[in-house]
């Protein structure tokens, strides 16, 4: 059975974010041979900038994994809009990015946002490896982050 991802977001009650633009010299998709990497993502919805702070301190856990799916949201934006979801054989990996306070420690919770969606959304090819990073500071103040690589149909 072919995968719908469109139809598998209205059925979840979401739907694409505008795709934001590169705030450097850089392209949002850079495709290889037959693999395109998705720049990082941000929290971001409609050019609004959301879930900004540290985890733990001024985002919880619960809107921190609001806010990974957003991420996620906005990299199957990219990758809809620059490759096509009909070109997707599968999701490779996702290295996943956060700014928390000193204490927080439920990184894997927060990044399940991300890893949910893309496998309700792309179902088994929506399957992936991650790595999730702490870091001192993202840009703009977001609390995640979130980059990524698919295996794509070439002809």
């Amino acid at each position: 059975m072919k995968v719908d991802p469109n139809k598998n977001l209205n059925e979840l009650g979401l739907e694409l974010p505008i795709v934001s633009t590169p705030g450097g010299n850089y392209v949002s998709v850079n495709i290889r041979e037959n693999i395109a990497y998705v720049a990082i993502q941000f929290p971001i919805l409609n050019e609004e900038y959301l879930h900004q702070g540290r985890l733990g301190n001024e985002v919880t856990t619960e809107q921190g994994y609001k806010a990974m799916e957003l991420c996620a949201l906005n990299v199957l934006a990219q990758i809809d809009k620059k490759v096509g979801f009909d070109k997707i054989i599968g999701l490779n990996h996702i290295d996943a990015y956060f700014q928390s306070g000193d204490e927080w420690d439920e990184s894997p919770k927060v990044v399940n946002g991300a890893s949910d969606l893309f496998v309700k959304v792309l179902e088994e090819k929506g399957k992936h490896s991650r790595s999730i990073f702490g870091v001192e500071k993202l840009p703009r103040n977001f609390s995640v982050g979130l980059t990524s690589s698919f295996t794509v149909e070439i002809k």
